[in-house]
């Protein structure tokens, strides 16, 4: 039976290339979760930083397994939306393969050592046009997936699914993330269909709130798995504890069903039960979502953009107290922080390396070390100007993982490190 929800708006590619072979028994939005799965980048996410540097403990989550269980949470809420909204039905409902392929890909441009790997590079990038997460996971699907200038060739859905953020580098001032490349300009008119923006969506906060329903799911189910999950990882490592979450509690001003949540958590600690507790309550933040219709911009295109999912107000609360824990115990402790400051050195450093032999120069300079492999520095030298060359070396270094750019920098920086044999 044909599900009235998609249309063939909504399975368009951008590129003429068949998106389906003849034949193939999978839906388009199949195809797309199943070309996710089967990518390099994809299995790169086994070695980044979730929480905790990847490989420090084998029971640690990292962007691979975050982004499965991600992934797992989306099609959960989609079951649980299709079955109990009466605003869907049988032949008309939300395709949870296309939420799953957006939930696989959300974390798939995200750098080496976590956020402050995106930071770095944002800084590193900012007079090149800037580094953002969201902006290279875009990239990477719709242009350098398969090779320098061959993306997987999404449907237009599975590229709303992914677009969390709609406004240009360069539309605020002062742009810190949250934001697309320039160049991306091209991509963002076509998931839009060549429409404007209205005026009601300007740059900005606003525009990135404006968002397809599986995108809204998508982010959803990463607030959910993150913000749960990251205490109990926090806990499995020793940074949260009953006594100083008792005293972090003590420090903030939270209100009476906050503390009951605190305490609930102590006791779980206290009784070495925090799987099952943060197990029942992903069930509980799946439960909070429920679908509310909307009219306006691209509404009358695709019914991806006639529903928004609203969130029970005692979740969110819920929600944010336990990334303001994590926040205080996790992320800002003395040990990550140091951390923190050793990735950023590092990214740091190996950008400059590879600035000075690449970016200024428009052909390979004489007597130069190649530091790149041949693809690589072929296509740094096809580039017209030093945007182009920037961004190039900063593909190469956001697609390393935590395991390779240290490596990297162990290898052009320690005098005591690196042989013949010591490939990447």
């Amino acid at each position: 039976m044909k599900n009235r929800f998609y249309e063939e708006f909504d399975a368009e590619r951008r590129e003429s290339r068949p998106g389906v072979v003849p034949g193939d028994y999978r839906s388009p939005f199949q195809v797309d979760r199943d070309r996710i799965i089967h990518t390099s980048a994809f299995r790169r996410l086994q070695n980044k930083t979730q929480v905790f540097f990847s490989g420090e403990y084998d029971f640690y989550r990292t962007r691979l397994t975050h982004s499965i269980e991600v992934a797992q949470i989306g099609r959960s809420i989609c079951h649980r939306l299709n079955q109990t909204s009466s605003l869907l039905e049988e032949a008309f409902w939300i395709d949870p393969d296309l939420v799953e392929a957006a939930c696989l890909a959300h974390d798939i441009g995200h750098p080496p050592f976590g956020h402050t790997g995106e930071r770095t590079l944002h800084r590193l990038m900012r007079p090149y046009g800037g580094f953002e997460g969201n902006a290279q996971t875009l990239r990477i699907l719709a242009t350098i997936l398969f090779g320098p200038d061959r993306g997987m060739n999404p449907t237009r859905a599975l590229l709303d699914g992914v677009l969390k953020y709609k406004t240009l580098f360069g539309e605020v001032q002062g742009q810190k993330n949250h934001f697309l490349y320039r160049e991306q300009g091209e991509i963002l008119r076509f998931v839009t269909a060549n429409q404007e923006f209205p005026t009601e969506f300007p740059p900005g906060k606003i525009r990135n709130g404006f968002r397809s329903v599986e995108c809204q799911v998508m982010d959803w189910a990463d607030d959910t798995a993150y913000s749960l999950n990251d205490i109990a990882d926090g806990i499995q490592a020793g940074f949260i504890t009953g006594e100083n979450l008792e005293k972090w509690a003590e420090e903030e001003e939270l209100t009476e069903t906050e503390s009951g949540w605190i305490h609930k958590l102590h006791e779980a600690i206290r009784r070495g039960r925090v799987e099952s507790t943060v197990g029942k309550k992903i069930g509980r933040f799946i439960a909070a979502v429920s679908l509310k219709e909307r009219g306006g911009f691209l509404s009358s295109e695709t019914n991806r953009h006639r529903y928004d999912i609203e969130i029970d107000s005692e979740v969110l609360e819920e929600c944010d107290l336990y990334k303001r824990v994590s926040l205080g115990l996790v992320f800002r402790s003395r040990q990550l922080q140091q951390l923190d400051r050793k990735s950023d050195f590092i990214l740091e450093r190996l950008f400059d390396v590879f600035a000075e032999q690449y970016i200024a120069s428009e052909a390979p300079p004489q007597g130069r070390f190649q530091l790149l492999s041949d693809e690589e520095e072929a296509l740094v030298f096809q580039q017209p100007d030093e945007a182009g060359r920037a961004r190039v070396i900063c593909d190469v270094l956001a697609k390393m993982t935590d395991g390779i750019a240290s490596r990297t920098y162990k290898r052009l920086f320690d005098p005591d490190f690196g042989s013949i044999n010591d490939l990447i």
